[in-house]
């Protein structure tokens, strides 16, 4: 069983950054695949980031590439998006996800946390 609850959401403007955590809890942390994903009001939950538990795989979605880093700490079983040049489009519930399996696909993933707000004004 895992357990996972994201915090650092609010509410910006755009260019500023944020930082997102994912604090984890339980026994299979890091030996779990971990990604980020976000959802705006009315639209589906969409890929953004994942990271492998070793960090030597990372992918990012191309409409955060260059912009967002991903980064694990496995002693701290903790996952981190850091969030730069941030823009309206980026507005969304931010979710992390844990799961057996290197993947982009929601699907793939068997535990989320509550989410966590992120807003852009422009």
């Amino acid at each position: 069983q895992v357990q996972l609850v994201e915090s650092g959401g609010g509410l910006v403007q755009t260019g500023d950054s944020l930082r997102l955590s994912c604090a984890a809890s339980g026994s299979t942390f890091s030996r779990l695949r971990m990604s980020w994903f976000r959802q705006a009001p009315g639209k589906e939950r969409k890929f953004v980031a994942a990271i492998s538990w070793s960090a030597l795989n990372i992918v990012y979605a191309e409409s955060v590439k260059g912009r967002f880093t991903i980064s694990r700490d496995n002693a701290k079983n903790s996952l981190d998006l850091q969030m730069n040049s941030l823009k309206p489009d980026d507005t969304a519930v931010y979710y992390c996800a844990a799961g057996q399996v290197f993947s982009t696909l929601k699907g793939e993933y068997d535990y989320w946390g509550q989410g966590t707000q992120v807003t852009v004004s422009s």
